[in-house]
């Protein structure tokens, strides 16, 4: 319900005009006698309309008026400049239908489809039959429409304007129309123009003085009250406000329309907001960095050149967060806790510094730059982001919140769930034990490549593997693997990518990796050419296999003593069921052995990758296998590929 009754309009309009005349330059030849004839008179109104009057309207539009829109006709029969745009709004004598006299009707209901709901068609349908109050405007339609009432009879008021490139903007009723108006004519004299007079009042020394509290009330937690003010505040065009607001937001995951309020082009604060616009600017400019230095207006040519050498950083992966004191200890901590994929633990780190950190300024709320951070970006989660604003900080003392959830089951069986894209038909990972993640390379490589990738998505990493390379063969089949420690004393290389199981041809790298310790192999399969899941286990120590398991079309392979815990009859047969069996397995695996796989980086995190030998015998004589060989001059069939060259057949 829609409260109008008790609003005081004169108070309200009075405040109004005496700002806006305030606002004025007194010597403007520019100004018209009307405008300066108000600004001496300090009034924006017009003398009140008597019931007579507002009837006698009422009777020529055939409708009674809504009461927000009566009741300000009694204080001011009509308006002068109704936010920065409308530079005359109507009273009594020059309110009318509009009749879609402009033929906007028509344009908006060409872009209706049969699909279009009912505010869509609210928007075309307003112009028909909507009450006009613009009369005088830089091309802005202010209408009020009768067929859009609430409870209390308030009509909805649509604006639009063409320059502004949007649909209709709908305001609850005229007093929330004017309530906007008057926000959006203190958003335009905010930041006055050479000439002007400074725009101080009581309305912004309250509003300044609310950011500043604001300020001080999120570094002490309470980022949802804080936020409530500073939204306020923004609405008003306050400086500050938006700069600090947006910092809130991205912690909380937002991005649209987040820009600092020129705080990235402030040197003070460049190195911890700057490197969030670059890599916003990186993950969606597709190379046209044009638009760069939009949000970067003001900024010295130091900080521009800054900005384009962090770009180089982002798009190649290598930007690294770095930060002062205690916090910037934790940082690195964390990074390398993070990069092997414990990133429950990283983040634990990292917050856990979060009272000991201090802002670089007035206008600096909270640590972000570590959100750009490839490797430490991934760590931030909504949930994780209001526990970070709910951490008292910068000197700031307040109630600690609880812990958020770790992120990572612990377990190996999230692996049998299905992922949110419902993409993951297969996998298969390697365990070592009581080596670092870095030394797997020489353990699952002919030791010519042996170095680490810098850390990637799985993502990035499978669709740059793939980038220039012409030759495919059906025998090679070298894992792209990520690694990580899979819990204590134990290795991970995983592989969420593979190719098609095939029992004929595989050959398990769990002997090769296991020279002076364990290694275990799981593999499982759900592809074309198979009636359910293929699943793989092999076990080695000191470079022999000691048992392994296969289960494919419904047969189990076995040899070695296997342990009773891992026997494939307890999962495996004819009344099995095949994601149950795969969960129990994977449970028994992470029980017998003690490892474990970290859920979040491996899904959503960066990982160092490197590219195994083959994990599938050479051809035998006879067998035949196929190469395929893409040419960059080849050229492109129907299909849109290039045209391949068969090799061998047969050898």
């Amino acid at each position: 319900m829609t409260d109008t009754t008790a609003f005081d309009w004169r108070s309200f309009l009075l405040r109004w005009s005496e700002e806006w005349a305030d606002s004025l330059a007194v010597d403007d030849d520019t100004r018209s006698e009307d405008d300066e004839a108000a600004r001496r008179a300090r009034r924006l109104g017009f003398p009140p309309a008597s019931e007579g009057r507002i009837v006698a309207m009422e009777q020529r539009l055939g409708r009674r008026m809504p009461p927000s829109y009566r009741e300000f006709l009694e204080i001011s029969d009509g308006w002068r400049h109704a936010g920065g745009f409308v530079w005359l709004l109507a009273g009594t004598e020059d309110a009318r239908w509009h009749n879609d006299e402009s033929g906007l009707g028509a344009m908006f209901e060409e872009y209706l489809d049969e699909d279009a709901g009912p505010e869509e068609r609210q928007e075309a349908d307003v112009w028909r039959r909507g009450l006009q109050l613009d009369v005088e405007s830089d091309a802005t339609y202010v209408l009020m429409d009768p067929d859009d009432v609430d409870e209390d009879g308030e009509w909805a008021l649509y604006t639009w304007a063409s320059w502004r490139a949007a649909p209709p903007e709908r305001h609850a009723n005229f007093r929330t129309f004017m309530w906007d108006m008057y926000r959006e004519f203190h958003r335009l004299r905010a930041n006055p123009d050479d000439g002007e007079p400074a725009f101080v009042n009581d309305t912004t020394r309250r509003l300044d003085a609310q950011v500043e509290a604001a300020r001080l009330e999120a570094l002490r937690g309470g980022w949802e009250q804080a936020g409530k003010a500073l939204d306020e505040a923004k609405e008003y065009g306050r400086p500050r406000a938006a700069g600090l607001g947006d910092q809130i937001r991205r912690l909380l995951g937002e991005t649209y329309l987040v820009s600092y309020e020129g705080a990235a082009a402030d040197p003070r604060y460049a190195r911890e907001l700057l490197p969030l616009l670059v890599a916003e600017h990186a993950a969606h400019s597709y190379r046209d960095d044009s638009a760069l230095t939009f949000d970067l207006r003001g900024a010295d040519d130091e900080l521009v050149s800054m900005a384009y050498a962090l770009l180089d950083e982002m798009r190649s992966g290598t930007y690294r967060y770095t930060a002062a004191g205690p916090f910037g200890e934790a940082v690195e901590r964390a990074r390398e806790l993070a990069r092997w994929g414990d990133t429950d633990a990283a983040w634990r780190t990292l917050i856990d510094a979060v009272p000991r950190w201090e802002p670089l300024g007035p206008d600096h709320l909270a640590p972000l730059g570590w959100v750009a951070d490839p490797v430490l970006g991934p760590l931030l989660t909504p949930e994780r982001g209001r526990e970070l604003l709910s951490t008292p900080r910068g000197g700031q003392s307040g109630e600690a919140p609880g812990p958020t959830p770790g992120l990572d089951p612990g377990d190996l069986a999230w692996l049998a769930e299905p992922d949110s894209g419902n993409n993951r038909t297969s996998y298969r990972f390697l365990l070592v034990e009581g080596v670092e993640p870095e030394e797997l390379p020489e353990r699952l490589t002919d030791g010519d490549a042996t170095a680490l990738n810098d850390p990637m998505t799985s993502w990035d990493a499978h669709s740059g593997s793939l980038r220039g390379k012409r030759e495919f063969s059906s025998y090679d089949d070298r894992a792209l693997m990520a690694v990580g420690r899979a819990g204590t004393g134990w290795s991970f290389a995983f592989d969420g990518h593979p190719a098609p199981f095939d029992r004929r041809r595989f050959v398990s790298p769990a002997a090769g990796a296991s020279a002076g310790t364990r290694a275990v192999v799981v593999w499982s399969d759900l592809r074309a050419g198979h009636r359910e899941r293929c699943f793989h286990l092999s076990v080695a120590r000191d470079g022999v296999e000691q048992y392994a398991f296969t289960y494919a079309d419904g047969e189990i392979g076995q040899s070695g003593e296997i342990p009773r815990t891992l026997d494939p009859s307890l999962f495996f047969g004819e009344r099995a069921d095949g994601a149950a069996a795969e969960r129990l397995l994977l449970e028994a695996v992470a029980g017998e052995f003690g490892v474990r796989l970290p859920r979040h980086a491996i899904v959503n995190g960066r990982l160092h990758t490197f590219v195994t030998r083959s994990w599938t015998r050479p051809p035998g004589d006879g067998e035949a296998y196929m190469v395929l060989r893409f040419h960059e001059t080849a050229p492109m069939p129907a299909g849109g590929e290039p045209a391949p060259e068969e090799g061998p057949g047969s050898r």
